[in-house]
């Protein structure tokens, strides 16, 4: 390959007395038109490459083909209407279609279309809220794929826009307060590249209906005193109290409670510190119930007085099990979630602590939804696992039984395919799950091509969902497998700190171990093997071929946190250092991320993996930096054949809200770079058509 050269500049930061070179620091100034024109002649050199994959065009149009079928969400009821979301195959962008509540479905129009915002579909709908009575609507739009927002207030009942759009709006919700105005959170626009520069003073505004952005009451935040970088404030559904959520990083909040019947009233504490995740979920009265792992890694549900709620003061509702809990709750109930062994297990209280039953699910897999209001007779729920695309389901709240209520019409038979799942055993002996997904009668014979898929971090967790691409690839014979690497939430909070801060090394230990066993069990072979994962799974994939390059034939990070030493100055960086640290916290932990970073690990003359990295230019959450400075790195020092290669996506950002039509695009070019790097002349479902034939 020759690629694009990329210049160098002696920029050298110190850290603990220890110098380290960052020559390709210009890269992270993406209003520089030296980066536009270094991305154009990137972009240029992949695309000639991918142009020359021979199945390309093959891989897109079944992936257009299988895509194109009716997706419908769980129906949801506000005011007079029930609502959904609805994708008649592929539009870019969901529609919001509402009937009158009463009324067949088949009345169903339009009530909000996302494609009109913008003919490519790169502007999306973010979130909507509805006021109490359901006759207004304030819904966010992102530009581009950028995490920044601006909302909008409509008058549900005309679809007319009533207000100014609100603008500057980042990582928030909208929680009405009765039909007066809403909640929303933001930070103060940063000086600098509104897509890179710091951001790390969370605020929360109330909006009143009828009055300019500028009058917006600032009601928590904002201080020099301490900085809060995630602070959401929430409405009960009784409009009795405001729920306020600082946190100052992606792991523990404080949390505090307002009276809204008395305007008077000021904050009063439930927790001071941020030592748990913990959240008012609901509210009788006074009475508060609270989902917490304070002293309960696995969360559990307690109850207290709003007059005097710390946690001195707190019952047990819902004890805490070996189980990790998620509850929900609707129609009078808490239906508590538990994933075991990564699959869902669902159990309904009443509002007294009894259990009423355990909720009978359609099969193995995870579920979703379980939420309604109060007055709810009935709930949907969603049903999916590898295999299994999502069917959604009505449940009787009161006699527990559920009905198919919309199954997919998809060109894929879940009964070709078998998802098993293995434990496997990590380098410390820490036994680990993952499933593996493909087609029935696989012979075991280390050929096929199989992607090992991880993320590990953020008590995030990886439960069995199906997905259009993953059956694309398996319908070419090839394997997915899913590790449930520690540093997830997938057995509580022990799990996902066994895998932060100086402990991050399990997670590649464990995502080593997986693909080793993939490769002992003949599932495949490091020739047939490909390593791929988003974000934090990006720093997974990026730290896995700098320690063991020999491990994958390819490797596909995308918009990955890949240089540890300077995360934490972009954006909101800094709030993920509960699961990473930086490197000004101590001179051990410095060493200690120097040691793993994957910018910081990269050896001239090693062979690396074939390595198609992608981004978006208007990530605003993990900046394209990362991937760009990696990329610059592993070009001038990858030894060998094998291609590095980028690609970036224009106006897209870290993934949510891209349209359909760059999502099939992408995956066109990951699965046949993957599978071009592997050896593959041909699609393998064609060669297996000919060797039937």
């Amino acid at each position: 390959m020759n690629y694009p050269e990329t210049k160098t500049v002696d920029t050298i930061d110190t850290y603990f007395n220890t110098e380290v070179k960052d020559p390709y620091r210009w890269l992270e100034d993406d209003k520089s038109e030296d980066t536009v024109t270094w991305v154009k002649t990137q972009n240029k050199t992949t695309f000639s490459y991918l142009n020359s994959i021979p199945y390309r065009k093959d891989l897109k149009e079944r992936l257009s083909k299988l895509w194109n079928y009716e997706k419908t969400g769980s129906p949801f009821k506000e005011g007079n209407y029930t609502y959904f979301y609805k994708n008649d195959g592929l539009q870019n962008q969901y529609v919001i279609y509402r009937y009158k509540t009463g009324e067949d479905p088949s009345t169903a129009s339009i009530f909000l279309d996302p494609n009109t915002f913008k003919e490519d579909g790169t502007i999306s709908l973010g979130g909507i809220s509805f006021s109490k009575n359901g006759k207004i609507l304030a819904y966010s739009i992102s530009e581009g794929g950028s995490d920044w927002r601006k909302i909008l207030v409509m008058d549900a009942e005309t679809k007319t826009i009533i207000e100014d759009t609100l603008v500057d709006i980042k990582f928030s919700g909208m929680s009405w307060y009765k039909n007066e105005g809403f909640y929303y959170s933001s930070y103060d626009k940063p000086e600098g590249s509104k897509l890179s520069a710091k951001t790390d003073q969370h605020k929360v505004y109330y909006h009143k209906l009828g009055t300019p952005q500028k009058q917006d009451k600032l009601i928590y935040g904002g201080t020099d005193k301490e900085k809060h970088r995630y602070i959401y404030g929430s409405v009960t559904e009784d409009n009795r109290y405001l729920i306020i959520s600082p946190r100052i990083s992606t792991s523990g909040n404080k949390l505090f409670i307002k009276d809204l019947t008395n305007p008077n009233s000021k904050l009063v504490t439930i927790l001071d510190h941020i030592d748990s995740d913990t959240y008012v979920i609901d509210n009788v009265g006074s009475k508060l119930f609270l989902v917490t792992n304070l002293n309960a890694p696995n969360k559990k549900i307690v109850t207290v007085d709003a007059s005097n709620p710390t946690p001195d003061n707190w019952v047990d509702f819902i004890p805490e099990t070996e189980n990790v809990l998620s509850p929900s709750n609707g129609g009078g109930y808490f239906f508590a979630e538990y994933m075991i062994d990564a699959v869902s297990k669902v159990l309904q209280y009443d509002y007294s602590g009894t259990l009423i039953r355990e909720v009978k699910l359609p099969g193995v897999g995870s579920v979703g939804g379980f939420g309604a209001k109060k007055q709810e007779r009935e709930l949907y729920y969603s049903f999916t696992n590898y295999k299994t695309p999502g069917n959604i389901y009505k449940y009787d709240i009161e006699n527990g039984t559920s009905q198919l209520y919309q199954k997919p019409d998809i060109d894929f038979n879940p009964e070709d395919y078998e998802s098993n799942q293995v434990f496997y055993t990590s380098k410390d002996g820490t036994k680990v799950p993952m499933i593996i997904t493909h087609k029935k009668g696989l012979e075991l014979n280390g050929k096929n091509p199989t992607i090992l898929y991880g993320y590990g971090g953020f008590n995030i967790s990886l439960t069995p969902s199906f997905s259009i691409t993953n059956a694309i690839w398996m319908e070419q014979g090839g394997i997915l497998a899913v590790p449930n690497l520690r540093g997830g939430g997938e057995y509580g909070k022990a799990w996902h700190n066994a895998g932060t801060k100086m402990q991050k090394q399990n997670v590649f230990d464990d995502f080593i171990a997986a693909g080793e066993y993939l490769i002992q069990k003949k599932y495949t072979s490091s020739d047939y093997l490909a390593i791929r994962g988003g974000s934090n799974g990006g720093l997974l994939v990026g730290a896995t071929i700098t320690q063991r390059p020999d491990l994958a034939k390819v490797a596909l990070p995308a918009v990955g946190v890949l240089d540890m030493l300077r995360y934490h100055t972009f954006t909101s960086g800094a709030g993920w250092a509960y699961d990473y640290g930086t490197a000004e916290d101590s001179k051990d932990m410095f060493k200690y991320l120097k040691g793993y970073s994957p910018l910081h690990n990269i050896k001239a003359g090693m062979e690396y993996p074939a390595t198609l990295i992608t981004t978006g230019d208007h990530d605003d959450r993990v900046v394209p930096a990362h991937s760009f400075k990696f990329v610059a790195e592993l070009q001038s020092k990858q030894a060998g054949n094998n291609p590095t290669l980028i690609r970036i996506e224009t106006d897209a950002g870290h993934g949510v809200g891209t349209p359909v039509s760059k999502i099939i695009e992408q995956y066109a070019d990951i699965f046949g770079f993957t599978l071009y790097n592997m050896g593959f002349e041909v699609l393998p479902s064609k060669v297996n058509e000919k060797v039937k034939g």
